[in-house]
């Protein structure tokens, strides 16, 4: 007998994350013995840095196994304040900064902090996929605005004007971006603070996890450095999963205006108390160490990936990738390949069959763009070994190869009907 079981609304509009729900179908069809690639999740291939591990096993040896302070410990807070310093200078006393478990957590704490039914929060499309869904289970409702390869996956001022409304209580802002790797550079930044300064109940939400994962010939410019004037209304959400290599140890955090982060942490007493005390004992030693060389290495890699990736997709007939400023993705604008047909006669309809082809010819796990808010589009993850990401693509120019143009296919349907 099935029992059923009656759900909220709240989690009849949201749905599994999609990047979760390719990686499970990928690990499916490596479970059954195919050969599959997976460049489904945004997960680095390092390892974590060994001084940061014995970090974690000397907090096991001092007993620091207990409960935590619920925004964290002084300690990490204190390595947060004292690398925003150095890193950006900028000044945030810890009362101003709250340490989650994971940057997601400290977004969905500031959206049920300040979210109510009615309340809009504009979203530039591509999106992670996670920022909507964080929005409608928070009452609020997203608004979705696209911004495709001919604006470089960017806001215009223009677009951000005509979103906001009086009901609009956040922007969220993503650079360098996932899934598109868009890099916002100062007058473009400046750009948008213009038009903000003249609608001031909008918060800006500055999603920066892969700060350091730029391919730019500087580093970019902060939004804070083009606009320290919105700093009172600007919550800024970091983490060591992609600068450290710690995605498993699950902290990330946020430093905004006092009032927002004491919400937060109002908000996050409740749903989960203070973070894993060896995790943050862990990224106190990640930042504070004199050795970040780490990190540069890790961006150089990323950037070599990057440019190998862009020059062997567009070589393939059919795709275009706009070359990554930062981040480990690629998104691959693939609108020429709708309407053509696999050697199976199925028709590739959208970018979602386009994926699905690629896993089942070559064994490409990718996913498809509308699951990041544009088509016709997939996403794959650069975060692989150069030798990976050699073979992946070359697999996904197999796979590509293999489909007919939709003429060519309409020709020989029609010549089988003659014949017959």
């Amino acid at each position: 007998m099935t029992t059923t079981f009656p759900l909220s609304q709240r989690v009849q509009r949201v749905k599994l994350s999609p990047n979760a729900a390719a990686s499970a179908r990928a690990a499916a069809l490596a479970a059954q013995g195919r050969d599959v690639i997976a460049l489904t999740t945004g997960e680095p291939d390092f390892d974590t840095p060994e001084p940061i591990k014995q970090a974690a096993i000397a907090a096991l040896a001092r007993g620091e196994t207990r409960y935590t302070p619920t925004p964290g410990t002084a300690a990490l807070r204190e390595a947060i304040q004292a690398k925003y310093a150095r890193d950006n200078a900028l000044d945030y006393p810890t009362r101003q900064i709250i340490v989650s478990n994971g940057g997601k957590q400290v977004i969905h704490n500031a959206f049920a902090a300040t979210l109510d039914g009615g309340s809009e929060v504009i979203i530039p499309a591509p999106y992670w996929p996670s920022f909507p869904d964080m929005v409608l289970v928070n009452d609020g409702t997203p608004v979705i605005v696209p911004c495709d390869i001919g604006a470089g996956f960017k806001l215009t001022p223009a677009a951000l004007e005509a979103a906001i409304t009086p009901r609009t209580r956040w922007l969220v802002l993503n650079t360098p971006g996932n899934p598109s790797g868009a890099v916002y550079d100062a007058a473009e930044l400046g750009a948008l603070a213009a038009v903000l300064r003249r609608h001031p109940q909008v918060l800006v939400m500055l999603d920066e996890l892969y700060e350091h994962i730029w391919f730019t010939p500087e580093a970019p410019a902060h939004w804070l450095h083009v606009a320290p004037d919105l700093k009172d209304r600007t919550l800024l959400v970091g983490g060591a999963s992609k600068t450290y290599a710690m995605t498993g140890w699950r902290i990330g955090w946020g430093a905004g205006p006092a009032a927002l982060v004491q919400a937060m942490v109002v908000i996050q007493s409740q749903a989960s108390s203070g973070p894993n005390s060896v995790a943050q004992a862990a990224v106190t030693a990640a930042l504070e160490s004199p050795d970040q060389s780490f990190v540069a290495q890790a961006r150089a890699a990323y950037a070599r990936r990057a440019a190998l990736v862009t020059e062997a997709i567009n070589a393939v007939p059919g795709l275009t990738l706009l070359p990554p400023g930062g981040s480990f993705f690629a998104f691959v604008h693939c609108g020429p390949l709708i309407g053509c047909v696999r050697p199976d006669g199925r028709a590739i309809r959208s970018d979602a069959d386009l994926t699905e082809w690629l896993l089942d010819a070559e064994g490409v796990a990718a996913v498809d763009g509308p699951s990041y808010g544009l088509s016709p589009y997939f996403r794959i993850s650069t975060a692989a070994s150069d030798a990976v990401l050699r073979d992946a693509t070359a697999r996904i120019a197999r796979a590509v190869a293999a489909l007919r143009p939709p003429q060519a296919a309409g020709a020989r349907v029609r010549e089988a009907e003659a014949a017959a």
